[in-house]
């Protein structure tokens, strides 16, 4: 075993993490626990995915469970995790597991590779971790490890298939889905963006960038693009009997699936107004004076909010149904919604008198 990777081994072995996600010692990983936490993982912290992994598991045991599923279900089991496509895609590969492979994950990244969903990184996390294959799995936490033990000076993201090669050369052929473990945690613990744990790295020897003091300069990326800022409206529709109006978006797309308020388009420049069409129905609209402004990956969002009470006789437009508001929980609202439901749904509830 080389070198490094047997001291990585060794500090691992002192300082393993109990995931909810990860076998015990001396006991054989689940593959389909291991897909679906890195699935979950994916640009989300261990500490928001660990109580919904948990809830996820409870309520979805096995990948038959997952695959029988309907889509409704996995989306509101998934709903303030984020980026939702990896719940559809999730959801998916269950599916293809379960009717291509009679339930068993293949073992292989080539075969993992071709299921839904699924691409080089987590392919080489499950096929490592799961089937302990001699396999590169490379995450955020890795490439930060990598370009400074290595100094590697050119920029993410096409520095990847060096750092790629740089795993795979310090791989070693025993214990490979420890390496990937012990190599995430070594990110995650010690070698973080910020003020890393030099003096406790086990290997701060070897370390160019250490050697250098350039560890936080690394890796090296070319500046982030901000998109351009969208506008829109959002109506919180509360009928007498306490229900509220909501609709499904359409299965592709941003936020596919999930639950939301009607709203107008999101476009840059727009300014909503219920007078020019863009309200679901005919009511009294209040614009509240602070809208919600959400960040997603390659835009910001600024939502206009307007909220209307309604009787209890009116009825939902054709593609839209009344939820009570004690079961929006049950809805597959994310945290955008959430947020634009908090605020209108409080601008509605009336002052106590004292």
């Amino acid at each position: 075993m080389p070198p490094a990777a047997a001291d990585l081994l060794a500090w691992y072995d002192r300082h393993r993490r109990v995931l909810p996600w990860r076998a015990l010692p001396g006991e054989k990983a689940d593959p389909y626990r291991v897909w679906a936490s890195e699935i979950m993982l994916q640009q989300t912290t261990i500490a928001a995915v660990k109580p919904y992994f948990e809830r996820f598991m409870a309520r979805f045991p096995t990948v038959e469970a997952l695959a029988a599923a309907p889509s409704e279900a996995v989306m509101t089991a998934w709903a303030g995790l984020g980026y939702y496509s990896r719940a559809r895609n999730l959801h998916a590969c269950a599916q293809a597991v379960v009717a291509e492979h009679g339930g068993r994950f293949p073992e292989t990244e080539e075969g993992l590779r071709r299921l839904p969903g699924i691409g080089a990184y987590t392919a080489g996390a499950v096929a490592a971790i799961a089937f302990d294959r001699p396999a590169a799995a490379v995450d955020g936490n890795v490439e930060r490890v990598m370009t400074r033990l290595f100094a590697i000076e050119a920029l993410m993201p096409a520095a990847k298939s060096l750092v790629r090669e740089r795993v795979l050369s310090l791989l070693p052929p025993e214990r490979p889905g420890d390496f990937a473990q012990a190599l995430m945690d070594l990110g995650a613990t010690i070698c973080t963006p910020r003020n890393p744990a030099c003096g406790l790295c086990p290997w701060r020897g070897p370390c160019l960038a250490r050697a250098e003091g350039t560890q936080e300069s690394f890796p090296r990326k070319a500046a982030k693009k901000t998109g351009t800022t969208r506008h829109g409206g959002a109506f919180v529709l509360l009928r007498a009997d306490g229900a509220v109006l909501l609709r499904t978006r359409p299965g592709k797309g941003l936020l596919g699936g999930m639950a939301e308020v009607p709203t107008s388009e999101w476009r840059a420049g727009y300014d909503p107004d219920p007078a020019s069409g863009d309200a679901p129905v005919t009511a009294p609209w209040r614009r509240l004076p602070v809208p919600v402004r959400h960040v997603f990956t390659h835009f910001p969002l600024e939502l206009t909010i307007f909220v209307a009470r309604a009787p209890a006789s009116v009825l939902p437009p054709d593609g839209m149904r009344f939820t009570p508001v004690r079961r929006l929980r049950e809805e597959p609202l994310p945290s955008l919604m959430l947020k634009v439901l908090e605020a209108g749904l409080e601008a509605l509830t009336p002052e106590p008198r004292g």
